[in-house]
């Protein structure tokens, strides 16, 4: 059977691999592979699959199926950043991305999930990139510290969390003033600037009312913004983040804590194996797989300057909610790693403890970002998705 998929034909028969008309070079198990893959017709093809169908069910480690998926992407000019042609679902699998014609018929595939990127200005004019995804409800994905809106549609870290958020819902996300294709050269990063920039995203999406998901700094972004606009939120998820920043907390240790991590910021943003890039990066995902920790770098410099980066930093740690806690009026779920080293566990508690009507998760890591292959991704999935489906049905 002969399959024609992106520049590439797969002729099985023959054994043969062509890219742009020249023929590639493959390894049986490669070959094996990508055979998988085209007759899945983008169909999800995982790793037990692989096993049994490569290998023959013997016993292999999970290096050498990475290096099989490695080199299908090279023999058909993709690569584990832009995953164009061979998309990976981590913890499952890899699967197609591009449509696959056989003897002249087009296979069938499931649909492609879809975003559109619109821009839009905040009150005070800051440009903001923001998009949306999905059918459903309205869901706020609160803008935070590290975004870039086509890097994360691609990333191996936040495009399964998309998925999952997007399933149920019409997915409304924006990179934060001074990041990804939101406006750079911005001042007065404030609660008060970031509330706006909700709102002017919120308005250009026509979202009357929605349901929020936040992480780390956009956390208390979005209690000031409950806590203005109740009408707005119907409910709120509200995972890894913070009352005060670390700045307010404790002046003088909170202080140095982010000296520390700009310093860390202005030496290592971006640069693969400076060993200051990995003390940041295992401080935020210390589970990251090396895939996802390029993706981490790659997001870094295409997000933010090492100077921008450092100065949002900077206030961030002056954010302090304390007085609009009490002034939330929608349920929240608080969301908590344990051992984060990031935003301490007790300001996750205190969150949970002050805000009038919420419910508290502690999950059971060190970790601020939670990767999909640890199995709290699976936990907070679940109790987003749940949370969300309660309050939609009051």
């Amino acid at each position: 059977m002969i399959y024609h998929f992106a520049d590439c034909t797969l002729d099985t028969e023959r054994h043969r691999l062509l890219r742009a008309g020249e023929e590639v070079h493959v390894e049986p198990q490669v070959f094996t592979l990508l055979r998988l893959l085209v007759e899945g017709d983008g169909a999800l093809v995982s790793r037990d699959t692989m096993i049994a169908e490569i290998w023959r069910g013997r016993i292999v480690s999970e290096g050498a199926i990475d290096s099989r998926i490695r080199s299908a992407r090279v023999a058909v000019g993709d690569d584990g950043r832009r995953q164009s042609v061979i998309r990976t679902v981590t913890r499952h699998g890899v699967q197609l991305a591009v449509e696959v014609t056989r003897d002249g018929a087009t296979a069938a595939r499931p649909a492609e999930a879809r975003q559109t990127v619109r821009l839009t200005r905040s009150a005070d004019g800051t440009g903001l990139a923001w998009a949306e995804s999905g059918q459903g409800p309205a869901l706020m994905r609160a803008g935070h510290w590290l975004s870039h809106l086509e890097l994360d549609w691609q990333s191996p870290v936040w495009r399964p969390l998309l998925d999952r958020l997007g399933a149920d819902h019409r997915l409304l996300r924006y990179d934060q003033r001074g990041t990804g294709l939101s406006e750079r050269a911005v001042a007065g990063i404030t609660v008060e600037t970031c509330v706006e920039d909700m709102k002017a995203v919120a308005d250009a999406a026509s979202a009357e009312d929605f349901f929020i998901f936040a992480v780390s700094q956009s956390v208390p972004v979005s209690i000031a913004f409950a806590a203005r606009y109740p009408e707005r939120v119907r409910a709120m998820v509200l995972y890894g983040g913070f009352v005060e920043g670390s700045g307010v907390r404790d002046r003088h240790t909170g202080e140095a804590e982010t000296e520390t991590l700009v310093q860390l910021v202005r030496q290592g943003w971006g640069q693969p194996g400076s060993a200051f890039m990995t003390a940041l990066s295992t401080l935020f995902m210390p589970e990251a797989t090396s895939e996802q920790m390029d993706s981490f770098i790659e997001m870094q410099l295409a997000s933010a300057t090492p100077d921008g980066a450092a100065a949002l930093r900077r206030a961030v740690g002056e954010f302090d909610v304390t007085d609009r806690l009490a002034q939330v009026r929608c349920p929240v779920l608080v969301v908590h790693s344990e051992r984060d080293a990031v935003q301490p566990f007790a300001q996750g508690r205190r969150l949970a403890q002050d805000l009038p009507d919420a419910r508290f998760l502690a999950l059971e890591t060190a970790s601020h970002v939670i990767l999909p292959q640890s199995p709290c991704w699976e936990r907070l999935m679940s109790a987003t998705g749940a949370f969300f489906k309660e309050m939609a049905e009051r």
